[in-house]
């Protein structure tokens, strides 16, 4: 029997062997399948014939090796061929792959350390964005090896596209350009690494921030207080507890299988190539530009990773410009327990004997010398075999500022998150100024969109970000500082006045101080900061109205509402004393009456209080109304007399009715400024303007290459109205035939006549650009609604030259438009131009001023 189940259980071991040769032989095939059906890259574009690109042109160190970079690669021929022997279960290590002109390279003289003119790529978060935003990427064609050629980075960037090793050589020689200790790294990942497969993470601009520990809440005073006695039924109350918990934990429970759905659903799918996918990263040793601490790289998203995160599985070997490393640590654990000591020979094999000993953690001082003195000798012995690296062959790494303005191919780049999809822009590339746009979804399946985020650059109202909520309408946006008047954001359900609407605004930048204004239809409230008089806060109730008035051309009243209550706040004026300095005043100004409320005294608990009654102030027999104790009714703190003065009151009252009636006119004109600014954002939206750093001189080039063009449109519109003032009397004076015996009604028939069919021919002349113009704006309107209903089928070749064909139509737009303005403000002019000239005309003059 024991004989039985041994052989039993050695046939399932050959079974599993057997099962797992089959992975391995059809792994190559499923991957390619996982990674086009798992690839998270909407912006697709057509695989890429690198056998075609053109090499003629390239230096001749792409073409040929030197002497030097030829015992280089014996060295590393016998650096490998010594690896294979001593580990003989590792895989083979990338050395030497060829370049794009077929010619075997050392993967550190590919490394070409360039510091680009650009402030943005100064810091190793710019260097990044900008690799995983300018190329697109490409898989590997085998996912368990290392590719077989590695391409300079001058011909990635030319092309826009590489895997995962071109990325990594590219951003690693713009660190170290930068002055980072940056390295190559060829080791394992995840399956969501390799293929960029980011549909399961949090978009980072939903990330919430880390919060921070509040300050422990201050013990309350024993003195405080006692709530009063609770005489509900604690019966009662448990009852009702236990109904809530029942309720509670049903709900819970259904939210729990929710959830448990949910995550099962976004649960990545089992992997066979778990551990064997190559990868290559960036790794940045800390020491060199305050890096305080080791970190990972991953050059398709930009992201920085700790080097104990669990995506990353192991790390084969290492490279920069000057040395290869061979990590010879044990990774079952992934990165997480691996030391970045490249000067430990033991955990790191280097392959050449020159090595930067600053970014090494050394020895003791003491065993250092020992270890020196000890290897004193066998230092004089290699010094023959001490070989310094090659400078790179790659040619000096250039971007234009077009290229680096335009980042992404075709200026545009799609990526997936969890219930996420963020779409990029280059600058000037939309006409709205969009630059970026999230949307969020309800569901993994990117079909019902939940909320907008928008991000805008370069635009004249100084627009920056704009959110939508889909479900409740709420757009807010966010302005720079420098608008037009002031606004900060702006928060609405609808366009329309008298609707509720939030404004924010930038204090500074007003003489009133406005902060912020909330108003509705029947309220406004409004915040001031850094006031002269203190105040701090109004608040405005607004009545119905009696009457309705419409214009032509408007949507809103225009008989302003009339005003219930006017409610206004002050801060602590130090100068006055605290009787005298006013905290609250109520216009009540339906109730005619006027409530003051003064500040606190420091030594009580209430304040002093003034409430008037207002009177006309001539009675109906038209004589003066005289002040009255009645009038004004006074509580003042600490005195139980009454003030007897009633001049002092009379004069307090003359001056509140003075300033009732300039409140209200500063309420109806923030009323008014609330429809203006509404009428200057719509005016905004519908002709947007992008503004130009005066730097730019290739949109400068295309304004002079516009004017120049309008100039020349105006110059032949007055040549051609140089040749039509040879004679407009011509054809009139035809139809009479002598025009010696022509009478003074014929004379004046003739020029009415005459400045009638002129002003015909203007007029054609108008409704032909006119049509022009309204052809050219339905057709760009009918090409925008087709683009955006297939949108998703578009390639980039079709979106390229629906930009061109947008930019060329708008330009002509632009044409007309200014064409038929500058003809309606002509038309008067050449109309009495042409009137005079017939006064004057001898032909007609002599007729007209005979009796």
């Amino acid at each position: 029997m024991e004989v039985l189940k041994e052989n039993e259980e050695e046939e399932q071991r050959e079974e599993e062997e057997l099962k797992a040769l089959e992975i391995s032989d059809k792994q190559h095939d499923m991957e390619r399948k996982l990674s086009v059906d798992q690839a998270c890259t909407p912006n697709d574009v057509p695989d890429f014939d690198w056998s075609s690109i053109d090499t003629s042109q390239l230096p001749s160190s792409y073409k040929t090796n030197s002497p030097k970079e030829k015992k280089l690669l014996r060295i590393a021929d016998n650096f490998l061929q010594q690896y294979a022997h001593l580990c003989p279960d590792r895989k083979p290590l990338l050395l030497h792959p060829v370049n794009e002109c077929g010619v075997e390279k050392f993967v550190s003289t590919t490394v070409r350390p360039t510091l680009l003119p650009y402030t943005e790529l100064y810091d190793w978060e710019g260097c990044a964005s900008f690799v995983s935003d300018y190329l697109t990427m490409e898989p590997l064609k085998s996912p368990i090896a290392p590719p077989s050629s590695l391409y300079s980075p001058t011909t990635i960037l030319k092309y826009q596209r590489g895997n995962c090793f071109d990325f990594s050589v590219l951003l690693c020689s713009m660190l170290i350009g930068a002055g980072y200790d940056a390295y190559c790294v060829n080791g394992y990942a995840t399956h969501n690494i390799c293929t960029m497969d980011q549909t399961l993470e949090v978009c980072p601009l939903l990330r919430k921030p880390q919060e921070v520990p509040k300050e422990g809440e201050k013990k309350s005073s024993k003195y405080r207080v006692k709530p009063p006695p609770n005489l509900q039924s604690k019966f009662e109350l448990q009852q009702e507890a236990k109904k809530e918990a029942e309720t509670e934990a049903a709900g819970e429970k259904k939210e729990r299988k929710e959830e448990e759905k949910a995550t099962e659903t976004e649960k990545p799918k089992r992997d066979p190539l778990y551990g064997l996918r190559v990868h290559a990263w960036v790794l940045v040793l800390s020491g060199k530009r305050e890096v305080p601490e080791t970190f990972f790289i991953n050059p398709f998203t930009g992201n920085s990773h700790s080097t104990t995160d669990k995506q990353f599985l192991g790390i084969e070997s290492i490279w920069n410009h000057r040395n290869y490393w061979v990590n010879m640590q044990d990774c079952w654990n992934g990165c997480k327990d691996l030391i970045f000591d490249l000067g430990d020979s033991v955990r790191w094999e280097f392959m050449l004997l020159e090595t930067d000993e600053p970014h090494l953690l050394l020895q003791d001082v003491e065993e250092k010398k020992l270890f020196d003195r000890d290897m004193d000798n066998a230092e004089k012995e290699e010094e023959d075999r001490r070989f310094d690296m090659p400078p790179s062959w790659v040619a000096r790494i250039q971007i234009s500022p077009k290229e680096f303005q335009t980042r992404s191919p075709q200026g545009r780049k799609v990526i997936l998150y969890k219930k996420a999809r963020l779409e990029k822009w280059a600058p000037y590339l939309n006409r709205n100024g969009l630059v970026q746009r999230l949307s969020v979804y309800a569901d993994s399946h990117y079909t019902k969109v939940v909320e907008v985020r928008e991000w805008f650059k370069n635009r004249e109202d100084k627009l920056e970000m704009r959110e939508v909520n889909k479900q409740t309408q709420l757009t807010t946006e966010h302005f720079h500082p420098g608008h037009l008047l002031g606004l900060k954001a702006h928060i609405y359900t609808s366009m329309e006045p008298e609707t509720e609407r939030t404004m924010e605004f930038y204090n500074k930048a007003r003489a009133d101080g406005l902060q912020k204004r909330v108003d509705n239809a029947s309220e406004m409230t409004e915040y001031f900061v850094g006031r002269d008089d203190f105040l701090y806060f109004r608040h405005v109730e607004f009545g119905k109205r009696v009457k309705k008035i419409h214009m032509a051309g408007t949507r809103t009243d225009i008989k302003p509402q009339p005003i219930v209550q006017i409610k206004e706040c002050f801060h602590r004026n130090l100068e006055k004393p605290a009787d005298e300095d006013v905290a609250e005043r109520i216009f009540l100004i339906t109730e005619e009456r006027i409530n003051l409320t003064y500040h606190l005294n420091d030594k009580y608990i209430t304040a002093s209080k003034k409430n008037f009654l207002k009177r006309a102030e001539r009675d109906k027999k038209g004589n003066e109304t005289i002040m009255t104790p009645e009038m004004c009714i006074t509580y003042q703190v600490g005195s139980s007399k009454t003030d007897k003065k009633l001049l002092h009151q009379y004069r307090l009252l003359q001056k509140l009715i003075e300033e009732e009636k300039q409140l209200k006119c500063e309420v109806w004109e923030s009323a008014t400024e609330v429809r203006e600014i509404l009428k200057i954002r719509e005016d905004e939206e519908a002709d947007i303007k992008l503004t130009f750093s005066i730097y730019d001189r290739e949109r400068h080039e295309k304004r002079r290459q516009e004017s120049e063009a309008m100039n020349n449109l105006m110059e032949d519109d007055l040549l051609g109205q140089e040749e039509q003032d040879l004679d407009y009397l011509a054809p009139f004076l035809i139809q009479i035939g002598n025009t010696e015996k022509m009478s003074k009604w014929q004379a004046s028939r003739i020029k009415d006549d005459c400045l009638t069919d002129f002003k015909h021919r203007l007029t054609h002349k108008a409704n032909i650009i006119q049509a022009r113009l309204e052809k050219e704006i339905e057709e760009l309107q009918k090409k925008d609604w087709c683009y955006h209903e297939n949108r998703n089928q578009l390639s980039m070749e079709d979106e390229a030259d629906f930009l061109t064909y947008c930019s060329e139509t708008m330009f002509r737009i632009r044409i007309l438009a200014l064409r038929l303005e500058r003809e309606k403000q002509m038309a008067p002019q050449k109309y009495l131009a042409l009137e005079e000239k017939l006064r004057k005309d001898p032909r007609l003059n002599v007729h007209l001023s005979h009796p």
